[in-house]
């Protein structure tokens, strides 16, 4: 079992397939995705070792992540080899929907059991300032093919942006009222580029939390190899609410989860550094051992905090980079 030098034990694993995106996220990638010389993202027989490799060390739910992971052209290959790994159980995704009403059975065949989408808001007209793309209709029909398609877990991610936080909470908790979807709102995070949006934008979960509990609303227990978030049901809604937040004391004393890049690099934290290179160990299948070494050796240089607090926001540009 992975664990750290703070008794943290890591059950799941996040892994970036492209940092490519295709869409213009204005607290992500406002100017869109570019790159000036073309990067050679992890192959399959890469990722089949990589996913063998960490199943051995007790992992036993991946997440794919971008970028936009739907844009690797072998996404659903991927998918069969995570999900068809000997010791995972939960093979997750999460994509901004742009090709989920139409590849939502055929991933779900590949093995895909949980999807999470993004979707900041509800109001057509404010989807697309925030997107930077008239896609809300298809998104939308996205989601409620992959509730007809039966997946384990259909979950909605939504960050949480100061003008319209307040609306956007409010009309979510309508639209769950008879929907069995999760929305997570997530707290803005500074990165380490445009501070002056985050500044601007921030807003805190916690009176969101307050507010979920003077409505009757429980809070329910955490799932060993689950995300960050708290999740509260009510019983008259059909979905749940998730918060994360971030900058909540001793929020990074529940992590549970590490995160390797679509290159190849093994980052302890969403705000760690450069990453600690894996790819030259995914060549062979007899290097596994040596692999394996390296993981946990890295994991043990593991910090006990992300250390928002002090302003560190690492090495990570933006969330698109190393998955988010």
């Amino acid at each position: 079992m992975l664990s750290d030098a703070f008794n943290r034990q890591f059950f799941y694993l996040r892994l970036s397939l492209t940092d490519e995106c295709n869409f213009k996220c204005n607290y992500c990638l406002p100017d869109g995705y570019h790159c000036e010389a073309p990067k050679q993202n992890l192959s399959l027989s890469e990722i089949e070792r990589l996913a063998a490799s960490f199943a051995s060390l007790g992992t036993n739910k991946i997440r794919l992540t971008g970028g936009e992971p739907s844009l690797r052209k072998d996404l659903t290959e991927v998918m069969e080899i995570c999900a068809n790994t000997p010791g995972i159980k939960q093979l997750a995704m999460t994509t901004n929907g742009f090709r989920l009403a139409s590849q939502a059975k055929r991933w779900k065949q590949a093995g895909l059991s949980h999807i999470n989408v993004s979707v900041d808001s509800l109001d057509p007209r404010q989807f697309e300032l925030i997107t930077g793309t008239k896609t809300f209709t298809k998104v939308m029909a996205g989601i409620d093919e992959a509730l007809n398609q039966g997946f384990s877990a259909v979950k909605l991610n939504a960050v949480l942006l100061k003008a319209e936080a307040q609306q956007t909470f409010e009309k979510y908790l309508q639209w769950i009222k008879q929907r069995p979807v999760e929305v997570r709102f997530i707290e803005l995070m500074q990165m380490g580029e445009r501070p002056e949006y985050f500044a601007q934008h921030h807003i805190n979960g916690a009176g969101f939390k307050q507010y979920l509990l003077r409505e009757g609303w429980e809070q329910q227990i955490r799932a060993h190899n689950a995300g960050p978030a708290q999740v509260f049901h009510h019983p008259d809604y059909a979905g749940k609410i998730g918060l994360i937040m971030p900058y909540a004391k001793d929020f990074c004393a529940t992590c549970n989860r590490l995160r390797v890049s679509s290159q190849g690099k093994l980052h302890l934290c969403l705000f760690g550094e450069e990453g600690v290179e894996l790819r030259d160990l995914l060549q062979q299948p007899e290097q596994q051992a040596a692999l394996c070494q390296r993981i946990e050796s890295a994991l043990q240089t593991k910090k006990v905090s992300h250390f928002l607090h002090q302003g560190n926001t690492g090495a990570t540009p933006h969330l698109a980079s190393i998955g988010g």
